[in-house]
């Protein structure tokens, strides 16, 4: 779980607490990221927007997403350029995606507590971390990480599916849920073949109930007619 009472500075300048951003029915995609990172922030932030084109959801319906940078240096003034950066690559409104800065050294308690590990390193002037986004659950739970900086649709969808717990938009994705599971040798959703067998066993099962049904109630006797019995062969001696 984490702490949705840690207050940070949205891209307007306002003080917002997490708990803002975190409703019933809706999970959250939490990217922790440095708006002035060089290369694989980018990499992450891009990917995370590509996939959410694919997708038929929209930020602020059915998720939220909230993008909070681990540099304390780093202004609300460069969120909201990096906001409006992703927003227009993105193509459509997207009022659920949020762009936080700092406050009070609250970026890293939160980093701890999903256990993004991160170090500064001063000669380079860069922060050293891992490529990852964070699904977290409508009650602020980590519910799965997505690693890399290229995303599958279908990983997406399941992972939100599987944090959202009722909502009901995602109904689809529930069922599929009972073929697949997380992989995280392959870090994708796989099919899961156990509970692909139980379900055709059940199908067929089923199947095979109806064409018992059908057969008792139509018992061959009343369903065509019966054929005379063959007359006896003559032969010569």
């Amino acid at each position: 779980m984490i702490d949705l009472n840690l207050t940070f500075e949205d891209e307007a300048g306002a003080k917002v607490d997490l708990k803002d951003f975190f409703h019933p029915g809706r999970p959250v995609v939490l990217d922790l990221v440095y708006y002035r990172c060089p290369m694989l922030c980018n990499l992450v932030l891009n990917g995370q927007t590509e996939v959410m084109r694919e997708m038929p959801w929209t930020p602020g319906n059915e998720y939220e997403v909230v993008t909070i940078t681990i540099d304390p240096h780093e202004s609300r003034q460069l969120a909201a350029q990096k906001k409006a950066q992703h927003l227009a690559t993105y193509g459509r409104p997207a009022p659920g995606w949020h762009f936080l800065t700092d406050y009070a050294g609250n970026a890293k308690r939160l980093a701890d507590q999903v256990g993004f590990l991160y170090h500064y390193d001063a000669r380079q002037d860069q922060f050293a971390h891992p490529a990852a986004i964070t699904i977290l659950t409508p009650q602020g739970k980590v519910s799965r990480y997505l690693y890399g900086v290229r995303y599958k649709s279908r990983d997406v969808r399941f992972a939100l599916a599987e944090a959202s717990e009722n909502r009901t938009t995602m109904t689809i994705e529930k069922v599929l849920l009972f073929c697949y599971h997380y992989d995280p040798q392959a870090n994708s959703y796989t099919l899961f073949a156990t509970n692909l067998m139980k379900g055709g066993g059940v199908l067929t099962v089923l199947l095979l109930g109806l064409y018992l049904l059908k057969a008792h109630r139509n018992p061959v006797g009343k369903r065509g007619r019966t054929l005379p019995p063959a007359r006896r062969s003559e032969g010569f001696v």
